[in-house]
C-alpha cells in the first residue's frame, strides 16, 4: 500500500491530464546553452533526473513496470523524479531584468493543500488546483508567483494566498485538536477549551463537537462553530468590541473594555480565535473598521482612517488642517476622555495640556490625536489580542497581505447580489438608462466574487453587506444608498467617497475604457482615489 499522497502529487493510480491549451510538444533537450535554457524555462520544461536520489527518497515500480517515487520524509508519492531540475524564471528590480535558475523539484517542499503536480506525455510538469478546478504551468510554491508582471488583483490575493498557505508555519501538525462546546454557552466553553491548549495543540487537525450532538467534523461543524462563536465573541454585550460611529456593522475595540476585569485575557482569546480561523481556513462572521486590519499589519494609522471610526470627528480634523485656526480654536496637545463617568485629561505628548495648537504645529496635533483615538487608547487591549494571534500566525507571514486583503482573509468573500445592488443605487448626473451606467453594471456582472468584493471595499470602505442587503447600506450619517455620480475627466480614474457610499464615474467613451479605468482604481490603488 502506498503512503498517503499529502502533497497531492499524482500517485500511480492517477491518469495525468493536459491543461487547457497545452502545446502538443515541448523542447526537453538537456542542453547548457543559454538560448535553450530560456526556451525550456518559458515552456516549463525540466531536465531528466540524473545522479543519486535525494536523502529519504526511493524509486519503486508499479506492477505494469512504471516508475514512481516515494518521499519517506513526508510519506508522499509522485510520478515526478525529484532529481529533475526545473527551469525557473527570476525577476530583477524591473520587468526586463530576468534570469534563469535550476531548482530540483524535491527542494521546493510540498504543494499547497488542494494542489497536484502532473506530467504531460512529453514530460512537462504542470499543476492542478482542485480548489478552483484550474490548471497552470506555474509552480505555486515559487516566490516568482508574486512577480510584478501579473495583474495586481491576482498578485495581491490569490497568489499571495497560495504563497501564504504553503509556508511551513501554516502547516497542520500530526494529531487532533478536540474542542467540545455547548451551543448555548459557546463563548464561555470556547474560552475554556481554546485557552487551556498550547499553540502547538491548536495547530493539529481541528475537531469540533457540540455537546449532546452526534456527528464527525469534516469541515461543516467547524465552519458553523466559527460562525456562531464570532456572533457571540464580538457581541457588544461583553463590552469587548463596539460598533463604530461610521455605521452599525463594523466593529472596533471598546476603549472602555476594562469594565470587564478579565478583558485582557479575553482579548488574547479572541486573537487566538482569529488566528485559529486563518490557520484552519475558516471564516468569521465579523468585519472590523479598516484601521483595525492596518494595526494587525503593524501599519501606521493616518487621518483618512478616522473616517471609518468617527466621520464627524474626521471632518473636524480636516477643517483644522485646511483653515486658519489662529484665535479661532483654543486647542492644546491633549484630549478629554470619559473614563467610566470621570472626565480625564490625556496628554498627547509630554505636558501636552500646556502646549497650544497653532497653524505651525497643527499637523503634528492631527497626527497625534488620530493615533490616540484609533490605536493608543486601546493599546493594551490590542497588545493582548496580538499576543494570541501571533501564537498561530507569524507576523512576517501575515504582512504579505494589505489591509483590504486581510479583511477578505478573515471574513471571506461574500456572494454579492448585483441585482439587489443595482436596485438600491441612486444616480447623480446620470440616469439608469445612460450607456456608461449600462457599461458599469455589465463590468460588475463580469467580475468574479473577489473583484466585486474589492469594488464594494473601494466604494463603501468594507466588503461587508448588511444582513438585509443593499437597502440597509449605511453612511456616516445614517442610511445612505450607493450612489454613482457623474464627475471627473475621461482620462481620470473613478474616485470613491466611502463616507457617503459614492463613486465619481467619468463619462468614458467606451466600455473597454471604463473597464480599464475601474479595474485600475479598484485593484491597483491602496488609499489613492479614496476619500
Amino acid at each position: 500500500m502506498l503512503p498517503e499522497d499529502q502533497t497531492r502529487a499524482s500517485s500511480p493510480n492517477g491518469t495525468p491530464i493536459s491543461p487547457t491549451g497545452a502545446p502538443s510538444s515541448i523542447a526537453t533537450n538537456n542542453t547548457t546553452s543559454a538560448a535553450n535554457a530560456i526556451q525550456m524555462m518559458n515552456s516549463g520544461a525540466t531536465t531528466a533526473g540524473l545522479g543519486e536520489l535525494p536523502a529519504g527518497w526511493e524509486q519503486r515500480f508499479t506492477p505494469e513496470g512504471r516508475a514512481y517515487f516515494v518521499d519517506h520524509n513526508t510519506r508522499t508519492t509522485t510520478w515526478v523524479d525529484p532529481r529533475r531540475q526545473q527551469f525557473i524564471r527570476t525577476y530583477g528590480p524591473n520587468a526586463s531584468n530576468t534570469g534563469t535558475i535550476q531548482q530540483p523539484v524535491s527542494q521546493l517542499g510540498p504543494l499547497p493543500s488542494g494542489w497536484e503536480m502532473r506530467l504531460t506525455n512529453t514530460a512537462r510538469v504542470y499543476f492542478v488546483d482542485h480548489n478552483t478546478k484550474t490548471t497552470t504551468w506555474d509552480d505555486p510554491r515559487l516566490p516568482s508567483s508574486l512577480d510584478q508582471n501579473v495583474p495586481q488583483y491576482k498578485r495581491d490575493f490569490r497568489r499571495k494566498l497560495i504563497y501564504f498557505r504553503s509556508q511551513p508555519a501554516l502547516r497542520a501538525t500530526a494529531g487532533q485538536c478536540h474542542v467540545k462546546v455547548r451551543r448555548d454557552h459557546i463563548f464561555e466553553d470556547s474560552y475554556q477549551e481554546i485557552m487551556r491548549q498550547t499553540p502547538a495543540d491548536l495547530k493539529k487537525r481541528l475537531m469540533i463537537k457540540f455537546d449532546g450532538e452526534e456527528g464527525l467534523d469534516y469541515g461543516g461543524v467547524s465552519r458553523e462553530f466559527f460562525f456562531l462563536l464570532s456572533h457571540e465573541m464580538f457581541n457588544p454585550f461583553y463590552c469587548l468590541f463596539e460598533y463604530s460611529a461610521h455605521d452599525n456593522y463594523t466593529l472596533q475595540i471598546n476603549p472602555h473594555s476594562g469594565i470587564n476585569p478579565e478583558h485582557l485575557n479575553y482579548f488574547k482569546f479572541i486573537g487566538r480565535v482569529v488566528g485559529l480561523a486563518i490557520f484552519h481556513r475558516r471564516f468569521l462572521d465579523a468585519f472590523f473598521i479598516g484601521a483595525f486590519y492596518k494595526m494587525i499589519l503593524r501599519k501606521k494609522v493616518v487621518l483618512n482612517d478616522m473616517e471609518g471610526v468617527d466621520a464627524e470627528y474626521f471632518r473636524n480634523l480636516e477643517w483644522t488642517l485646511n483653515n486658519d485656526i489662529e484665535d479661532i480654536l483654543e486647542l492644546t496637545f491633549s484630549v478629554e476622555d470619559d473614563q467610566f463617568g470621570e472626565i480625564v485629561t490625556v496628554d498627547l505628548k509630554p505636558n501636552g495640556r500646556d502646549i497650544p495648537v497653532t497653524n505651525e504645529n497643527k499637523r503634528e496635533y492631527v497626527e497625534l490625536v488620530t493615533e490616540w483615538k484609533i490605536s493608543r487608547r486601546v493599546e493594551e487591549q490590542f497588545k493582548s489580542f496580538m499576543s494570541g494571534f501571533n501564537e498561530l500566525i507569524p507576523q512576517e507571514l501575515i504582512n504579505v497581505f494589505d489591509e483590504r486583503e486581510l479583511e477578505l482573509l478573515i471574513g471571506g468573500i461574500s456572494e454579492i447580489d448585483v441585482d439587489d445592488w443595482k436596485k438600491h443605487t441612486d444616480y447623480r448626473g446620470y440616469s439608469e438608462n445612460d450607456e456608461v451606467i449600462q457599461w458599469f453594471w455589465k463590468c460588475v456582472r463580469s467580475w468574479d466574487s473577489e473583484q466585486k468584493s474589492r469594488l464594494l471595499q473601494f466604494t463603501t470602505g468594507t466588503s461587508r453587506i448588511p444582513v438585509n442587503g443593499f437597502k440597509d447600506l449605511q453612511g456616516s450619517d445614517g442610511p445612505r444608498r450607493f450612489t454613482i455620480e457623474k464627475a471627473g475627466e475621461t482620462e481620470s480614474l473613478p474616485k470613491s467617497h466611502t463616507c457617503f457610499n459614492r463613486v465619481d464615474l467619468p463619462l468614458y467613451n467606451s466600455y473597454e475604457s471604463l473597464v480599464h479605468k475601474l479595474t485600475l482604481a479598484v485593484e491597483e490603488t491602496v488609499g489613492f482615489g479614496q476619500e
